[in-house]
């Protein structure tokens, strides 16, 4: 039997509690990581709501995520001396395509790869750019 595609939110937390739980222990992101998120929890809950949201177009205005990611790294790269570099991005790509692949498989799933890569881009593009000042 082969495994489910993404179908609700339990599922989104199961893959963003997994993924998150990879880049902690990843050798390049885990300090990064562990270094910038205090509260683990709330980081997951929130991520959870902007996975869902994206991948379901949730409409309902409490369920939506409300928030600017790409201000957030783009504060999170200067803090840490620009130094956010297209490897980040590839690495973390690499764990959610892995993440995903352990966990699921369907149109949701596969979804889920291409919005994290046209979001990667966008983020590494604007996080360039801004360094331009």
């Amino acid at each position: 039997m082969g495994k489910k595609d993404i179908q609700n939110r339990e599922d989104v937390f199961l893959l963003v509690s997994e993924f998150y739980t990879k880049v902690r222990k990843d050798a390049v992101l885990g300090p990064f990581f562990n270094r910038v998120i205090t509260d683990w929890d709330a980081h997951i809950e929130r991520l959870t709501t902007f996975w869902e949201t994206s991948l379901f177009m949730t409409r309902k205005l409490e369920k939506r995520y409300h928030g600017n990611p790409l201000q957030v790294h783009i504060e999170v790269d200067q803090e840490n001396d620009n130094t956010i570099t297209e490897m980040h991005f590839g690495l973390w790509m690499n764990l959610w395509f892995a993440t995903l692949d352990e966990l699921f498989e369907g149109e949701y799933a596969e979804n889920a790869k291409n919005r994290a890569r046209k979001m990667g881009s966008f983020m590494y593009l604007n996080i360039f750019q801004a360094r331009q000042g």
